[in-house]
């Protein structure tokens, strides 16, 4: 599978703002990648370049081994998914969806074989007639998409399509966006600032921040192995203990938190990271609750001071005079967290888990 879209030193200013700064990066045919991180970190603007709507101050886009520069949208085999949908309100759904058949003189015959099959793919056989306006929120959406598509496009892009949207039906559209793009088969290059849509629906994500993006790879492996501070704390809850020391026994790494707890790590310390001020991470849902622990532990006591239900789980605010307050996760599965009458408790996590990081 090769690339269909290399994006390559790519930069953009704005006066004095630097929006995009020597970004780099490949997404492979059929790929959901996506681009994640806070409000003006450039997510936009990579998007808005590859659609043509802007232009770079420098490197190069290739879309399908072609050099973009100065190509207009309409001469792009791309299409856009806008944040507000931009659908036509005088316009039906049938009218809607084949708008951009239309404006490309597309023949009647074929417009009408196109639109049957694109509405049946997305579940909208029956709606053609209806105003844009008597739809739902995810029909709405399901519009857009479909009016995007059927120009049948290499690359769809997609700018926080679903923001709008409530909770559940944004969670239902996540799982529906997936299902539609493996159906499908087409590249989507998806925008977003929410850590569960890019975990849930992407195959890569770049992780961005002030411009630059700062690491890549599978959901899991980012969630799981976070290259730095900003990472781990942008994608999911998680602990960050400040360390007085951190040496290398050859096996294991020893720790000693600035509240003076000791514990043994797994983890590597980069060598160019040696001289950074380090924090060791671990996931709430790492560390468990009770004293049967397993073999190569780090075994710890603490006061619940909070907890919270969150339904499928149970979170709890910890604090343990030797590594400061934490946040533990377990599961709302009927078992009883181990916890006496006055709040204390014993944790553990194994030596695997959790990392030294860098500031």
């Amino acid at each position: 599978m090769g690339n269909i879209v290399e994006v390559i030193n790519v930069s953009k200013n704005y006066g004095d703002i630097k929006a995009v700064e020597n970004i780099s990066f490949n997404v492979k045919e059929g790929e959901f990648y996506s681009l994640l991180g806070p409000s003006g970190c450039g997510k936009t603007t990579i998007l808005r370049i590859l659609g043509g709507f802007i232009e770079q101050d420098s490197g190069k886009v290739i879309i399908d081994g072609k050099d973009m520069k100065g190509i207009s949208p309409n001469r792009r085999n791309t299409s856009m998914v806008f944040q507000d949908l931009a659908l036509f309100p005088h316009m039906n759904v049938r009218e809607n969806i084949i708008y951009g058949l239309r404006k490309r003189k597309t023949r009647p015959a074929a417009i009408d074989k196109k639109f049957k099959r694109i509405v049946d793919t997305l579940g909208l056989s029956g709606f053609g007639k209806r105003p844009v306006s008597a739809l739902s929120g995810g029909q709405r959406q399901r519009v857009a998409l479909a009016r995007s598509l059927i120009i049948e496009p290499e690359i769809l892009l997609l700018d926080e399509p679903l923001a709008s949207l409530d909770k559940k039906l944004r969670i239902a559209m996540q799982d529906e966006l997936k299902k539609i793009q493996r159906k499908i088969g087409t590249t989507f290059l998806y925008v977003t600032h929410d850590q569960g849509e890019a975990l849930t629906m992407s195959d890569t994500i770049a992780v961005m921040n002030e411009g630059k993006i700062i690491q890549t790879g599978s959901p899991d492996y980012i969630y799981d192995y976070p290259d730095n501070i900003f990472t781990a704390d942008f994608i999911g809850a998680g602990n960050f203990i400040p360390l007085s020391s951190v040496n290398n026994n050859g096996q294991f790494l020893s720790i000693r938190a600035e509240k003076g707890g000791e514990f043994r790590s797994a983890s590597r310390i980069p060598h160019s990271k040696s001289l950074s001020v380090p924090v060791f991470f671990i996931r709430p849902e790492k560390i468990k609750i009770g004293s049967n622990n397993p073999e190569n532990s780090n075994i710890f006591t603490g006061t619940v001071i909070a907890s919270v239900f969150e339904g499928p789980d149970i979170r709890f605010e910890v604090d343990s005079l030797e590594l400061g307050i934490l946040r533990i996760e377990i599961k709302n599965d009927g078992t009883p967290p181990g916890i006496n009458k006055s709040g204390k408790i014993t944790f553990y996590w194994s030596y695997k888990d959790g990392m030294v990081l860098f500031r």
